[in-house]
């Protein structure tokens, strides 16, 4: 499915005081069918609010989401959130947490086992099936959250910041394993980030967004083809974009 926003704009009521607080102004880009598209910025710049309006968690003052040129009004199961803090139920066991979309889907039992199992080795969850979310590393927890996310099969996965508090090891495991599910599922992505490497790894495009009120300074297109390695942080042209996006930031944030 593809997402495109037009002109939006967004403001919240501070609860401090009587300000509102203006999130994005007139906001427009279009990710297109199977993309990965990838938002940086500023702390603040508005970033969680459009994973939030493409959700239909909330919605803007002005201008119009769509998804395949529906409005988006509420939330969907075609469109599923992976959270920073990995949002697991602590009373389910991992297959639990991994099928509770599938029950919601009807998924028939039969068909539920061969997801999940499929979903479990691909994850490297075998032998922690049974096991409860505190008795996970921050890892797993998120490998977790990735399974869930992919078993529905939704059209468009919605991800902020979902790799933040990991350590740099799993944290470049676990985008080596998103690109070879999106290869295989061949889902559109949006994925926010304060990493700027971690944009141009993962990303078709990077989007770079303002302070706020946030608006779009510029997209970036990545030429590297999928799928991709860790050593691919070496190549010139991945650092001389690294530096582009890196500049284009500290202006922003000076």
């Amino acid at each position: 499915m593809s997402v495109k926003l037009q002109n939006i704009s967004k403001s919240f009521d501070s609860k401090n005081n009587n300000q509102t607080i203006q999130a994005l102004e007139n906001i427009s880009f279009e990710v297109k069918k199977g993309e990965f598209l990838c938002i940086v910025g500023p702390s603040g710049c508005g970033k969680s609010t459009i994973i939030n309006l493409i959700a239909g968690f909330i919605f803007p003052e002005n201008g119009k989401v769509f998804v395949d040129d529906q409005i988006i009004n509420k939330p969907s199961v075609e469109r599923t959130v992976v959270f920073q803090e990995y949002a697991l139920f602590p009373w389910k066991t991992v297959l639990e947490n991994i099928e509770f979309g599938l029950k919601c889907k009807d998924i028939r039992e039969q068909d539920r086992t061969q997801i999940i199992k499929k979903l479990l080795k691909k994850m490297h969850l075998e032998e922690f099936t049974n096991l409860y979310p505190d008795e996970l590393s921050g890892g797993m927890k998120q490998r977790v959250a990735l399974a869930r996310a992919f078993a529905v099969r939704p059209n468009i996965i919605l991800m902020d910041e979902p790799f933040a508090s990991l350590d740099q090891q799993t944290r470049d495991i676990l985008q080596e394993e998103l690109l070879k599910f999106q290869n295989e599922f061949s889902q559109t992505i949006i994925f926010v980030t304060h990493n700027i490497d971690e944009a141009i790894f993962l990303g078709d495009r990077v989007l770079i967004l303002s302070k706020r009120p946030g608006h779009i300074k510029s997209i970036i297109k990545v030429p590297f083809e999928k799928p991709r390695y860790f050593n691919i942080r070496n190549n010139p042209i991945f650092l001389k974009i690294r530096k582009e996006i890196w500049h284009s930031l500290r202006e922003e944030i000076k």
